[in-house]
Order: structure tokens, then sequence, then C-alpha cells
């Protein structure tokens, strides 16, 4: 009761400290690299997620795991997979040749675990170790179940995740919605959800509203973050907007304040 008396005499034109609980500059762009490494380790490990839904629906789950494996391998010849029932073991990079798939190059192991292939009941267990993309490197699991009536995956993840140029680590959960992006999964995803996660920062709560995220791109090109930042509880408001082919306007709105960042395709942060 004594801070919102002595806040309604700040609104009131008093300048009391304690009372702005708006981001700093400083703070906003930490919010911002924050956010986008998050993004960047989700992509990473959505781009395998999807790279694994190329199977027939309403079969075994041996059968399922055998055609997810030749689909895998037409798909990345640098991949070496071993099957074990409904279970695959992927090393990215083993082998020669292409390692790009959507616009990712990977390198590290992945393991699958197909649970279930029944039609409206596809349930898949990914496993990652040091999967990377050569910026951001990630560990842990995911479980994804599909709808395959309404189009929409929901993954729910415990993930570790490092910045290799730096070794910046994070560890990080959430549940998530994934759709097709303007119904071409090729192109992204659209993503409903929220997610956590802690850094040597503190704590990061985030809401996500009507995201759009293109796979090569470090950050989403359209929706709404609503971000609970470690700096004293401070909540921001996130938006995005393309700008060109290689740049993402990202504004932060945070009490009376706003940020305006650009972001480009390789991750490079500028403020405007």
């Amino acid at each position: 009761m004594r801070m919102t008396t002595i806040c309604l005499l700040a609104a009131a034109g008093l300048a009391l400290a304690g009372c702005d609980r708006a981001l700093t500059a400083g703070e906003a762009l930490q919010a911002i690299e924050e956010l986008s490494l998050e993004s960047q380790a989700l992509t990473v490990s959505s781009g395998t997620i999807e790279l694994t839904t190329s199977f027939t629906i309403g079969q075994a789950v041996e059968a399922a795991a055998e055609e997810l494996r030749e689909f895998i391998e037409t798909q990345l010849p640098c991949a070496e997979i071993a099957l074990d029932g409904a279970a695959l073991s992927i090393e990215y990079g083993a082998n020669p040749g292409d390692c790009t798939y959507h616009g990712q190059t990977y390198s590290g192991t992945h393991s699958i675990e197909i649970v279930s292939a029944a039609e409206g009941d596809v349930v898949v267990h990914h496993e990652w170790t040091a999967l990377s993309n050569g910026k951001v490197e990630v560990t842990g699991a995911a479980d994804v179940t599909w709808s395959t009536a309404e189009g929409t995956r929901h993954v729910s993840h415990e993930l570790d995740w490092t910045r290799l140029a730096d070794g910046f680590a994070v560890t990080g959960s959430g549940d998530r919605t994934q759709a097709a992006l303007a119904g071409d999964i090729a192109t992204g995803m659209t993503i409903e959800g929220a997610r956590q996660w802690t850094s040597e920062r503190g704590d990061w709560d985030l809401d996500v509203t009507g995201v759009e995220l293109r796979w090569e791109d470090p950050v989403p090109q359209a929706g709404r973050y609503e971000l609970t930042t470690p700096f004293d509880g401070k909540t921001a408001t996130v938006s995005f907007e393309r700008v060109d082919e290689d740049t993402i306007r990202v504004t932060l709105e945070s009490g009376e304040k706003s940020f305006d960042f650009d972001v480009s395709q390789s991750g490079t942060i500028s403020e405007e």
C-alpha cells in the first residue's frame, strides 16, 4: 500500500525512485538478445522435428520408423542413421554430402522414438545432443503430438542452448502449438504458447501470440510477445515487422518507453 501511495504521488508529477517500471535502453537491448537467441535455438530443434514428419499415419510404429529412415536418407545424405524397432538414432554430418534442411545446416546427434502413428494420435519423442546450425548448439528433449484434423502439432520441450560465438548458455522449457506458415511448412511456421528460460541474467517468461517465423530468420516476422524480465520483474510487449528480405524490425514497449531494433538474418542486432 505504501508503494502504491508513493507511485500515485509520482504520477501526479513528483519524480520518486522505485516507480519507473519501464526497461532501460540497456535492459531492452539485453532482452532482444535473449529473445533472438531463444528463437534461434527453437528454430534449430524445430527444423529437425519437421524433418521427421514424413511417414504414413495409421501404420505400425516400426513401419513408420523405417519409412522415416528412408526419407531422411534422401534429404540429408550426410546423416548416419541407425534403426532399432520404432527408434532412430541420427548423427548429422557423419557422412559426406549435403547436411542442409530448410536453410539450416546441421551437425550433432538426434534420437527419435515414434510412440504412436495412429490416425489422430501421432506422438513422437525427440532427444538432441549438441545439435547445431553453426551458430547455436542445442541439447535436450521434446515430445510432439499431432492433431491431423487441425493440421497443428503441440511441442513440449526442455532444452539447453549455447551461443557458439561466446559460450553464452541458457536453460529453458515451454509448450507451444505450431502450424504451417501460409499453408507451407517449407517456408516456416506460426506459433502460439508460452516459454520460460534462465540465463546468467536471470529468469525470463514469455507468452507468444500470433507469431510467424521463417526457418532462415533469427526472430519472427510478425506476431507479439509478452515478456517478463529478470530486471525487477519489469515487463514488455514485443512486436515484429519485416523491413526487407534481410531485416526484421523489433519494437519493444515497456512502460511509456518504446525501443526499435533491426535484426539481420545473420542475427546482428542494431538499435534504431
